[in-house]
């Protein structure tokens, strides 16, 4: 959804009035040795992005926090045979409305050819490549499409276990209503991780109102992955189909991995126009990673292809951005570009094992 075939106006200072309203005065320590208190917390008006100040700002805010009761994540891999696959795409797309006009522009956008794929379909395409994918939809409410449920993407997930890896999406500007949903899908354990879109979600990455959403994604131990840089969604229709692309600077980013860095991020997508920000981050946030989806790799600039060669060789991934962009198309055209043959393996397999955890048994 990145758009690399080869993300508001700005911020005007006002007040905000927040009203809190006490519900309980029990506490309780999270993971991370945090005490947080069972207080409901909400803006009247929905807050802008606010600069940071360098310190965490989670203090500010007190929200629901109560501890997570993790459900049994490592099961929603069992069936994975990683020493099996050829690569792990971490950027697919479960879809609807595969007629719906913003996915029509899209897919004009994007050259891509083809009836869009069921949830099966998909499954048996990746699994006759012996290739895994991360699968996700997308909780937004700009373009009008319809979202395949979470819980859907996990049963097909689960139906599929040997090559299905299910992300959930939820809007975080939903405020309370988003962080019972988070807890609620990693209680029930068919989750391995979120999926953001902050240009069709409309909001900055770095605006308060997503904090106690990151702070139970944070808690878990949940990665999660921004859309970064241009989109492709809404690229040729009118007024870009209300997509507004600021939201997706990844400098916004670097902020929230500066307030969470217990929950790891991916940034997807080459960040064009940012790409030297989202490299920078990458490189200076431990936690930070990159996946390569939404362009083909003959258009990745010789700074991105540089960087994936050396510092950040164990921190970029193989992401498609499927059914926008097959995996057997991104493959070919990795082949011709000038990735070292030691850095190949990392960047298609073995990055993605270590941040998923798919080596791993609890």
């Amino acid at each position: 959804d990145n758009g690399g075939n080869a993300e508001g106006s700005v911020s005007s200072s006002h007040a905000i009035h927040v009203s809190c309203i006490a519900v309980a005065a029990n506490f309780c320590s999270g993971k991370n040795g945090r005490v947080y208190t069972n207080i409901g917390h909400h803006s009247s008006v929905r807050p802008d992005h606010t600069s940071g100040t360098g310190k965490s700002r989670r203090g500010r805010m007190v929200w629901e926090l109560n501890p997570i009761k993790l459900g049994n994540v490592m099961n929603t891999t069992a069936g994975l045979k990683i020493e099996n696959l050829v690569a792990i795409d971490t950027h697919v797309h479960i879809e609807s409305d595969g007629g719906h006009e913003v996915n029509e522009a899209a897919r004009k956008y994007f050259g891509a050819t083809g009836d869009v794929p069921s949830g099966p379909a998909i499954a048996e395409y990746y699994r006759s490549r012996k290739i895994a994918c991360v699968v996700f939809s997308v909780d937004e409410r700009l373009t009008g499409r319809k979202q395949i449920p979470n819980d859907e993407v996990a049963a097909l997930a689960a139906a599929n276990s040997d090559i299905m890896i299910a992300f959930a999406s939820v809007d975080p500007t939903r405020g309370p209503e988003a962080v019972h949903e988070a807890r609620r899908l990693i209680a029930a354990g068919g989750i391995r991780g979120f999926k953001l879109h902050p240009p069709i979600q409309q909001f900055h990455a770095n605006d308060r109102i997503a904090y106690p959403f990151y702070e139970v994604l944070a808690e878990a131990r949940m990665p999660v992955i921004f859309h970064t840089g241009h989109s492709g969604i809404g690229t040729g229709m009118p007024g870009g189909g209300g997509v507004r692309l600021k939201y997706g600077n990844p400098m916004d980013i670097d902020d929230v991995a500066v307030d969470f860095p217990d929950m790891p991020i991916i940034m997807a997508h080459p960040s064009f126009p940012w790409q030297d920000e989202a490299i920078s981050i990458c490189l200076h946030k431990p936690q930070v990673y990159i996946d390569l989806s939404g362009w083909s790799p003959k258009y990745f600039s010789p700074t991105l292809i540089q960087y994936a060669n050396t510092l950040l060789k164990q921190k970029v991934l193989f992401g498609s951005d499927f059914p926008l962009i097959t995996p057997d198309r991104w493959l070919a055209d990795f082949e011709k570009i000038a990735i070292r043959d030691d850095v190949r393996p990392l960047i298609l397999k073995q990055n993605a094992i270590r941040l998923l955890r798919l080596d791993k048994a609890d």
